[in-house]
């Protein structure tokens, strides 16, 4: 396991008996209150528990190396989790939401209110410290099991603090639905949260093109662009836990010989291993230039030019995700 998965699994291993911890403060508020909201956001926190542990499995699976039955490593694996992760919080935001209803129906009286408000307002505060830690960490590590962890909590966070509001009001007015109503409007926020990190899962999942990502990295490369890479296209980028496959196609002129194409080949590599912060492979593909090129060549006194030069091509999202060679139109 590398430094950066280990300290990856450290902390998610501390979210996970955090988890425990607040699940246990939070079931101690319910038994002094009687409190449906609360009872319902203790249950949420199990999700939180079985996420964690799941995360845990999945960094571990991630941060074993490639082998012949997985040549691209296990990286993926956090992307299911994170989906799973999303589905479980959309069934605990039904679960607050059956549960308030239930409570709205029958009616409930609380009591304990003053110690039931400090416990769970303390397991918020904790909380929500611990999910934006996590997205923080995730962030830097390109961990998507870390951000996906991080928001849950977060979320989580939003609804406990709607429990803490809706206690506060039945404190001072002696109405009893409000904390389940409060409660109600909570689950369905949550399940809306669920909803965006199973989409987030299904883009990596799915390999759906990051155009934050590649618009980066075309516009990275326009800066750094030489003469003789006289074409990028059909770039690909396929992200595996925290690092990055990257295919594309770049046209060279095709009087290089083999070491002096495949250096310059190298020079296009490294300027983007040293621009992105996380691990890259690469599987560049090397095309000769054609007659058609020479129309969008910007090689100067180029010793084989058939056509001049017509058009420059900008090397953004559209221009290097385009599958065929450039040129070809004129």
């Amino acid at each position: 396991m590398r430094p950066s998965e280990k300290t990856k699994f450290s902390f998610q291993r501390n979210v996970a008996v955090v988890g425990i911890l607040l699940f246990a403060g939070k079931l101690l508020a319910w038994l002094l209150t009687d409190s449906d909201a609360i009872f319902s956001d203790a249950m949420e926190s199990t999700v939180n528990i079985i996420a964690a542990f799941m995360g845990l499995y999945s960094l571990h699976i991630a941060s074993k190396p490639r082998d012949s039955d997985h040549p691209y490593g296990h990286g993926k694996i956090e992307f299911v989790t994170s989906a799973v992760e999303g589905a479980l919080i959309i069934f605990a935001g039904i679960m607050i939401i059956i549960q308030a209803g239930t409570s709205l129906a029958k009616g409930n009286e609380l009591h304990k209110l003053d110690w039931g408000i400090f416990i769970v307002a303390a397991t918020a505060a904790i909380n929500y410290l611990m999910g934006y830690l996590s997205v923080q960490k995730g962030i830097r590590e390109n961990s998507a099991v870390l951000i996906a962890s991080g928001k849950h909590l977060q979320s989580d966070t939003i609804t406990t603090t709607g429990v803490v509001l809706s206690l506060v009001l039945v404190y001072f007015t002696k109405i009893f639905w409000i904390d389940a109503l409060v409660a109600l409007f909570f689950g369905g926020y949550i399940i809306f949260v669920g909803y965006k990190i199973i989409r987030s899962s299904l883009v990596g999942i799915m390999d759906e093109a990051d155009v934050e990502l590649l618009s980066g990295i075309a516009e990275f490369l326009e800066k750094k662009r030489q003469p003789q890479w006289i074409d990028v296209h059909n770039m690909k980028i396929q992200q595996y836990g925290s690092s990055l496959h990257i295919d594309a196609h770049l046209t060279l002129p095709w009087y290089l010989e083999l070491r002096a194409a495949h250096a310059e080949m190298e020079n296009i590599v490294k300027e983007i291993a040293q621009h992105l912060d996380r691990p890259v492979e690469f599987n560049f593909h090397m095309d000769d230039c054609q007659a058609f090129s020479c129309h969008i060549c910007t090689l100067e006194n180029c010793p084989v030019r058939k056509q001049p030069l017509s058009q420059k091509i900008t090397w953004n999202f559209k221009t290097i995700t385009q599958p065929e060679k450039h040129g070809k139109g004129h």
